[in-house]
């Protein structure tokens, strides 16, 4: 082999590599991500998850039950619709949201202007460094940061850290979690169960059953002409998931005597209808609860009833 051979070996050896390594970061940075993924790169100690598909929804007609709520007559939100021409009703597919005592971490996929954002930033006294991106919100402890994940995928944080969103630029080491396979979930971290804060008028006594459980999801998904909301709890024993399942089955009998004790009748559109219908199973040490949701219930709670 000549000198004049092996440096033209030499080249396309080294051509052939700098090629794939840039086809391995396109390839990367366009993959599809997901929700198990995308969940690795949020802070979940002590963090209620939430997980939206938008498009789903938008599918199925429910995210335009959202076109009757105050989300879009906020002066505020119309101006950044305005100078950003983004529009979560029409171009956010999916949200998975981790809400810390720290702050609010969100991965939006969907389809952004990034420019438009940059000036947006820009225009509301914010500054960008190359993709990376901070303003102040609505107040000075409400700091707004995000940068561009993949193409049409953002890193947004809202916290007191004016760089927080730069936490999701790390991937967890840990395995991808398991996750519901439903367009809603949400996961509950055992600190919010036990404090009982911040929950819905009516749960609280629900989740005073929940306090030994080690893990909670719950996810909706459509079921026929209607949706399911079905409820999944991890406890420590087998034996602690059917005292579980039991102590929550007697709680919604409890909730039925004490609505019909006020000479009510619980009601399919709200949450007494919704609480009162409430199945549970256990399974081993996991623990199976199960809600049908009427569409008139949805529509209430979106803001979209009459």
């Amino acid at each position: 082999m000549t000198p004049k051979f092996r440096a033209w070996l030499l080249v396309v050896i080294v051509s052939a590599l700098c090629g794939l390594s840039l086809g391995g970061v396109i390839w990367y940075r366009s993959r599809a991500l997901t929700p198990a993924a995308l969940l690795r790169r949020l802070p979940t100690d002590d963090a209620v998850i939430v997980y939206i598909d938008f498009a789903k929804l938008r599918t199925g007609g429910i995210l335009q039950l959202l076109d009757g709520s105050k989300v879009g007559e906020d002066p505020e939100y119309q101006a950044f619709v305005r100078k950003t021409d983004f529009d979560y009703k029409q171009d956010l597919e999916a949200a998975l949201l981790a809400f810390s005592p720290q702050g609010k971490y969100m991965l939006l996929k969907g389809r952004f202007d990034w420019k438009s954002l940059s000036a947006y930033v820009r225009g509301t006294d914010g500054a960008c460094n190359n993709s990376f991106c901070r303003m102040v919100g609505s107040s000075p402890e409400r700091r707004i940061s995000f940068f561009p994940v993949q193409s049409n995928l953002m890193a947004l944080a809202v916290s007191p850290e004016e760089d927080a969103a730069h936490r999701m630029s790390e991937i967890d080491s840990r395995p991808e979690q398991e996750v519901p396979d439903a367009p809603i979930w949400l996961s509950i971290p055992p600190s919010v169960v036990n404090s009982g804060q911040n929950l819905p008028a009516g749960t609280q006594m629900f989740a005073r059953s929940l306090k030994r459980a080690q893990a909670v999801t719950l996810a909706i998904a459509p079921e026929a002409d209607r949706f399911a909301a079905r409820l999944n709890v991890r406890c420590a024993s087998a034996g602690d998931a059917t005292e579980l399942a039991g102590e929550l089955t007697k709680t919604t009998s409890l909730l039925r005597e004490l609505i019909t004790k006020e000479h009510q009748t619980p009601n399919p559109a709200d949450l007494s209808g919704f609480l009162t219908s409430g199945t549970f199973r256990s399974e081993g040490s996991r623990v199976q609860g199960y809600w049908p949701m009427q569409r008139a219930l949805i529509e209430n709670l979106l803001g979209g009833g009459n």
